[in-house]
């Protein structure tokens, strides 16, 4: 009966016994950590343009993207608990007794919130909120009781913060009222995802839960978007498919079951948005994250920088295409053969481990290499951010040395070697991309054809007081592109301004 249940429950969710079993194979048999070569750097796998090459390549873009269909792509889905969990901690103190005097002591960030909460574009809903409960939210402040203010802003019974998506939570305040990060990103596809007929077609991935909401502003901002524009958006949504959840299982690998015996599932991870990507029919593609967006005063370095980028992969896009017909429309030919090698392994850092064989062999593994799906990824200057980067890995099977954005968590860092290795990148990723996704005959990519599904993460989670063991999906930019065409653009960092915590609102960038 148990295996009768498990097969209904796996069939709900369009998984099979075989995805299962590969799961388990990788909690018994651990994932192997990535094995660092060398961090990439300026002149050894990232790029740094001059600013005259930034400019020509923002051309370049302006002049040939008018055929094509472009497309901007969001994963949205992320909760804004761990922007707000600063104040659910200082909501907890209050309630346990705290004082609010000691609570500012003992907090900085505290002090620094509440003495600056009217800057937050947030600031005006709480004060309608709080008021239509009968508060008024100055004579709160006055009397120091930040327990309210918190209430009102965290919980349902308020606005809810804590629990809603953060692409529906206002982050920049204008004139005409505060944007939300989904209206931010709607401003810069405006500027750098149009089409020439004017429409502007964006994607955003969102949690099931918080879909309804999402088409909910949508309606209510899309037509005034649209009017002071002089757009018309295209906008799709979708959520995290079943089948990319994945099987948790106790501390000794077996299937990790509720109390009624069903399978606990967990979500996949970003790594599962591959699925969502590999829906879209475009030709181009932009990726970035939900939160990492600014004001309009500061978005002009975003724009030139999103056109830059965009322009050298079709730049290269170009080039590849161009060794791919000779290729294909030409028997053997050593001449035609060393040219497009050249090209290989000088302009998209083509590994020579990569040609294992000689003759018409290594001519077809030559058009096997070209021909992948393409990506240029901004990177920013290291700061410090913790998280993933640019690096040139080693495959343990193959040799192949390979460009890779790499998470600290995929690393053995405690070995010496590869901590060092880790310790001294230069550039840190701000997840901003841009992607080909279709071949030199038109035809789309299958995306799913190249992921490394051995690089995901494995991770210990609680549930009901119990130890599980979680498996996230190999990363969106991480392993689920792992077999791309991939190059690194130094950008600057103005472009990465992701809000992690609410007092990031707080920062110039953010006024």
């Amino acid at each position: 009966m148990q295996l009768e249940n498990d097969l209904k429950q796996l069939a709900q969710k369009g998984l099979s016994i075989e995805d299962i079993e590969f799961q388990l194979s990788l909690f018994r048999n651990g994932i192997p950590p990535v094995k660092l070569h060398r961090p990439a750097s300026p002149g050894d796998g990232v790029i740094v343009m001059s600013q005259d090459e930034v400019v020509a390549m923002a051309n370049f873009y302006r002049e040939n993207a008018s055929s094509l269909h472009i497309q901007k792509f969001v994963p949205a889905s992320g909760a804004a608990t761990r922007m707000f969990s600063e104040p659910i901690t200082w909501y907890n103190k209050l309630s346990d007794g705290m004082s609010a005097g000691i609570l500012l002591k003992e907090y900085p960030n505290a002090r620094k919130f509440f003495a600056e909460l009217k800057f937050f574009a947030f600031y005006d809903d709480l004060k309608s909120t709080m008021l239509a409960n009968g508060v008024d939210i100055s004579q709160t402040l006055t009397g120091s009781d930040y327990h309210t203010v918190l209430e009102c802003l965290l919980f349902d019974s308020g606005l809810g913060y804590a629990n809603k998506p953060k692409g529906l939570i206002p982050f920049h305040r204008y004139a005409t009222g505060a944007r939300t990060p989904l209206e931010e990103q709607m401003v810069e596809g405006a500027y750098y995802a149009r089409r020439d007929d004017g429409t502007v077609s964006m994607h955003f991935t969102v949690s099931p839960e918080h879909l309804a909401a999402f088409e909910k502003l949508l309606d209510l901002k899309t037509p005034q978007l649209e009017a002071d524009l002089d757009v018309k958006y295209s906008i799709s949504l979708s959520v995290q498919d079943p089948s990319t959840d994945t099987v948790a299982v106790d501390l000794n690998n077996e299937l990790f079951r509720e109390k009624d015996e069903t399978l606990v599932f967990r979500p996949g991870g970003h790594g599962a948005l591959i699925e969502n990507l590999n829906s879209l029919y475009c030709d181009l593609v932009f990726i970035k994250n939900i939160d990492n967006v600014v004001p309009d005063h500061h978005k002009q370095e975003t724009y030139l920088y999103k056109l830059a980028t965009a322009g050298m992969l079709l730049k290269l896009q170009e080039e590849v295409f161009f060794w791919l017909r000779l290729l294909t429309q030409h028997d053997y030919n050593e001449d035609i053969y060393q040219k497009a090698l050249d090209f290989a392994q000088k302009q998209l850092n083509m590994d020579p481990y990569y040609i294992k064989s000689a003759g018409r062999e290594s001519w077809q593994q030559l058009i096997d290499f070209l021909n992948r799906p393409l990506r240029v990824c901004g990177m920013v200057k290291n700061q410090g951010e913790p998280g993933g980067g640019p690096f040139w890995i080693k495959d343990a099977n193959t040799g192949k040395v390979s460009l890779q954005i790499i998470e600290s968590s995929q690393i053995d860092l405690n070995d010496p070697a590869q901590k060092a290795i880790f310790s001294v990148s230069t550039h840190f990723n701000p997840v901003d991309l841009v992607c080909s996704l279709k071949d030199f005959n038109g035809n789309k990519f299958d995306l799913k054809s190249y992921v490394d599904a051995h690089s995901g993460f494995i991770s210990q989670k609680t549930k009901d007081g119990k130890v599980l063991k979680a498996l996230e999906l190999p990363g969106l930019w991480n392993g689920a592109m792992a077999s791309w065409i991939t190059l690194f653009v130094e950008v600057p960092l103005i472009t990465f301004n992701p809000v992690k915590s609410v007092n990031d609102l707080l920062r110039p960038e953010h006024r």
